[in-house]
This record gives C-alpha cells, sequence and structure tokens, in this order.
C-alpha cells in the first residue's frame, strides 16, 4: 500500500514539477495580469460593445429626427402633436382614451 501512494506522489518530489505548478497557480490567480481579471475584463469589453451599438442606433434615430425637423412640414408636426400649438383660425380638440388615463394615473 505505501508503494502505490509514492508511485501517485512521486512526480511532486521533482523541482521542476513543484515550480511549474507553483508559476501556474501564480499566473492564474494572483498575478496583476491573472486569468480571473482577463475573464473581468473581457466581459466589461463585451458589455461596452451592446452599449456602443445601442448607442449608435439611437444616433441614426436622432439624425433621422433632425432631419425630418429641418424640413416645414416636419417641425409643423411636432408642434402639434408635441406641444398642442394651432394656427389662429383653427379648433384643437384633444381625445384621450381611457387606457392612456390609467396608464397616465399610475405614472403619478
Amino acid at each position: 500500500m505505501a508503494k502505490r501512494k509514492t508511485t501517485y506522489l512521486k512526480p511532486f518530489k521533482n523541482i521542476f514539477v513543484l515550480i511549474l505548478i507553483g508559476f501556474a497557480v501564480w499566473m492564474i490567480f494572483l498575478d496583476a495580469n491573472s486569468w480571473l481579471i482577463h475573464r473581468e475584463l473581457n466581459a466589461d469589453i463585451e458589455q461596452l460593445k451592446e452599449e456602443k451599438k445601442y448607442y449608435q442606433k439611437e444616433i441614426v434615430k436622432d439624425h433621422k429626427a433632425i432631419k425630418e425637423l429641418k424640413t416645414e412640414d416636419g417641425l409643423e408636426k411636432l408642434a402639434r402633436e408635441k406641444y398642442y400649438m394651432k394656427k389662429n383660425n383653427e379648433d384643437i380638440f384633444i381625445i384621450e382614451y381611457q387606457d392612456s388615463i390609467a396608464k397616465a394615473k399610475n405614472d403619478e
């Protein structure tokens, strides 16, 4: 039985194997450039790439909105729909549906 234990432990008696194991532990867990830190940084990079895609889509959407607002019709549409502006000779009727009133009360 004692011989069996020594056969499993025999590689660990070699100084090079011990140094290699120590080096691997150091590089994986303890070093400033360890595998754990690289994993966290890669996760951060992926998150930032997703945010970049989102903001690029928002920029494209904003450019379209700006282009639309540069026209007279687009500006008038915004003023009428968002700010309820009107011309001097017309009346505006705002129709609110039951579900939009309930949402407004829930938001308060």
